[in-house]
């Protein structure tokens, strides 16, 4: 076990983490409470990037399987991303009416995101042994947590106007430096993150005939045991897990009226949990097995968001919250090092392509959903969000159902 590449990559998903939550929780309300934009629209963001997602991730997922160069193609994709970034953080600042072409490179910029975990996700077979594959995948999502409680806390001040940065003031001064941070720290993985020999590397590779062969490789990677049900399983409880996450400040405004401030402290708050929650559940389902800790997080969800829905008391609420960020921090812990035992490994990378699809497309039906929900319903006021938190109860309640058939060796837990 390389303890120098542990690092790196836990170091890389902390870099990440810090321009996401920062983008998540202001972004969204830059969007739809600054500027207007309806949350239907806001949601298509990520329908679009799931649908690019699908026509390009898997292509590329098998091709770095065949020439050994997914770390490359990782460098390249998180130099794209910070980019896009820059140009997004500008036009906030600077050209703050071209709202069009802010939600174009955040829509770029989101793509780009997810592409990388195509490959980052894969190194973990690389990087850890397979009975630990469960905690050391905790410890790189507890760095995901600690990354974004460190986005929040040095952001908090310029987006409460504290600190005056430069440009446009509120909410827009938070970008820029999420960025810049993002990028420096990311770079010792671009740069010394040392990748395992490969066994067999094809050196010329027809973009042409991986599309020709897409779909044969498809039904290849599901024909491997329990592959299939487990995608299908995560497609539908991750729906309401990312819908949730990816409208949770808006709910906290739109239904609690919650500040800014509040909304930074809360979120610290969870995160904290989240991190907690990856490094525990990572060394239990090492311990007593990855579905069986699977299915107690995702029972756990069954009851929290109808209680997220329906409790109008705000401390209650505040205390509910702190405990969804355990489970936040569990359920991608041990689905990572769920899906690493499940995927053969000469298809790491294009297995984490559908890994990483089944997450997008997550955000195709769910934000559908909720943005249908708060849209019909908008004569319900501030119910109308407490009725989509309650209606993604639905889609995790099929995820466990389906995973319920799904087995694991046990030669992939530890003993």
């Amino acid at each position: 076990m390389n303890k120098k590449n542990i690092f790196f990559w836990t170091l890389y998903d902390f870099a990440n983490s810090i321009f996401v939550i920062v983008f998540f929780l202001y972004f969204s309300q830059w969007l739809v409470i600054d500027k207007g934009v309806s949350d239907f629209w806001f949601n298509m963001i990520f329908t679009i990037v799931s649908i690019m997602f699908l026509f390009t991730a898997p292509i590329l997922g098998s091709m770095a399987d065949k020439n050994g160069k997914q770390q490359d193609y990782l460098n390249w994709i998180t130099v794209l991303c910070f980019l896009c970034l820059l140009v997004v953080s500008f036009i906030t600042l600077f050209l703050s009416n071209q709202v069009f072409l802010a939600i174009l490179f955040f829509l770029l910029a989101n793509y780009l995101y997810q592409f990388s975990f195509v490959f980052y996700n894969a190194l973990l077979h690389y990087i850890a042994p397979r009975e630990k594959w469960g905690r050391i995948s905790g410890v790189g999502q507890a760095g995901n947590w600690s990354g974004q409680v460190v986005g929040l806390l040095i952001t908090l001040p310029l987006a409460s106007g504290a600190v005056y940065f430069v440009g446009e003031a509120g909410r827009a001064q938070t970008f820029l430096p999420a960025t810049i941070i993002f990028f420096v720290l990311s770079l010792p993985m671009l740069l010394f993150f040392k990748l395992p020999k490969q066994e067999k590397v094809i050196d010329k590779i027809s973009i042409k005939d991986e599309y020709k062969n897409y779909w044969k490789q498809f039904k290849e990677l599901i024909k491997s045991p329990n592959m299939g049900l487990f995608l299908l399983a995560y497609f539908f409880f991750n729906d309401a897990i990312i819908t949730v996450q990816n409208n949770f400040p808006i709910y906290m405004q739109r239904v609690f009226d919650v500040p800014d401030k509040t909304k930074a402290i809360l979120m610290i708050s969870i995160l904290v949990t989240s991190a907690i929650g990856a490094l525990f559940s990572g060394w239990v389902s090492d311990k007593i097995g990855l579905k069986k800790s699977l299915m107690i997080v995702l029972g756990s969800w069954v009851v929290l968001f109808p209680l997220l829905g329906s409790i109008s008391n705000f401390y209650i609420f505040l205390v509910l919250c702190i405990l969804m960020g355990f489970f936040f921090g569990a359920t991608w812990a041990v689905t990572r090092a769920t899906m690493t035992a499940l995927c053969p490994k000469e298809k790491l990378n294009f297995g984490f392509s559908f890994y990483t699809l089944a997450e997008r497309f997550s955000t195709l039906i769910g934000p559908l959903a909720w943005g249908l929900i708060t849209s019909l319903f908008i004569s319900f006021g501030s119910t109308r969000y407490r009725i989509a938190v309650i209606i993604m109860t639905v889609f995790v309640i099929i995820g466990i159902f389906i995973l319920r058939k799904v087995e694991i060796k046990k030669m992939d837990l530890a003993s």
